[in-house]
C-alpha cells in the first residue's frame, strides 16, 4: 500500500493498481499549487464529508477518469446527479470493493456543501487491504466512538486531523491514537490555513513522549505499508 500526500487531508492510496483519491481539495489549496489534478490517478474517490476544502476537485477529476465516489448517501447522490458514478455508504456499513473492505465509521464534525446545503452527516473511512488496514479519520473531533475500531480491526496507520481549531489538535489526536489502539500517525488538516498552522517538531516530540510515531509529510511526499 502506497499513500501519497497532496497537501490538506487528500490522499492517494494505491494498493496494487487500484488508486484511491482521498479528499481532494488541490486546485483551491497554495501549498499544493505543484500538484497539477490533470495528472492524477484515480478509479476510485473517497468523500468524507461535503465542506470545501474536502470536495473541491471531486467533480474535475471524476470527470477526467471515470472515478467511482464512495461517501454518504447525500454525497453521492449530489454527484450522481452531476452523471459521475458513486457508491453511497452510511455509518456503520461496509463493503468489499475490489481493493480491499470500506467500512464509513462515525465524525463529529459538520458536513454541507459550498452552497449552504446539506451534505449528509461527516464520516471517517477504515480500509482493509489485503495486508494492511489503515483508518482515515476525516475532519473529527475526538469522540469514544474511536474505541469501538480495534474491538473489530488492527490497524497499521492511522490518518487523523492535527491542526485544531476546525477539528481535534495535537493533544487530543494523542488519546485518539490510544483509543483506536494505533501508535502510528500520519497527521493532516495542519497549515492550510492561519487557523491550522503548527509547530512541526513540537507536535512530532509530543508524540514521542508517548512512544508514538507522527508522521508529517511534505506534499507530494510518499509513504509504504
Amino acid at each position: 500500500m502506497k499513500i501519497t500526500f497532496y497537501g490538506h487531508a487528500t490522499f492517494g492510496i494505491q494498493i496494487k493498481d487500484i488508486h484511491i483519491l482521498v479528499d481532494p481539495f488541490i486546485t483551491g489549496n497554495e501549498n499544493a499549487s505543484e500538484i497539477d489534478i490533470e495528472t492524477l490517478k484515480a478509479d476510485y474517490i473517497l468523500v468524507t464529508h461535503a465542506h470545501q476544502d474536502h470536495i473541491l476537485d471531486v467533480e474535475a477529476i471524476a470527470k477526467r477518469t471515470g472515478a467511482v465516489i464512495v461517501s454518504n448517501y447525500e454525497i453521492v447522490n449530489h454527484f450522481q446527479e452531476k452523471d459521475l458514478e458513486g457508491h453511497p455508504m452510511n455509518h456503520g456499513g461496509s463493503w468489499d470493493f475490489e481493493f480491499g473492505n470500506v467500512k464509513y465509521v462515525n465524525a463529529i464534525h459538520t458536513s454541507s456543501f459550498p452552497d449552504g446545503s446539506y451534505g449528509g452527516q461527516p464520516g471517517g473511512f477504515i480500509i482493509e487491504g489485503e495486508h494492511k488496514t489503515i483508518y482515515i479519520a476525516g475532519d473529527t473531533a475526538l469522540t469514544m466512538d474511536m474505541k469501538l475500531i480495534p474491538m473489530q480491526t488492527k490497524l497499521d496507520l492511522a490518518i487523523l486531523p492535527i491542526g485544531d481549531n476546525f477539528t481535534m489538535g495535537i493533544e487530543d489526536a494523542i488519546i485518539a491514537s490510544d483509543f483506536i489502539d494505533c501508535d502510528k500517525i500520519l497527521g493532516c488538516h495542519f497549515d492550510t490555513f492561519g487557523y491550522i498552522e503548527i509547530d512541526h517538531e513540537e507536535a512530532k516530540r509530543k508524540f514521542y513522549d508517548k512512544d508514538k510515531d507522527l508522521m508529517l509529510l511534505e506534499i507530494g511526499a510518499s509513504m509504504e505499508l
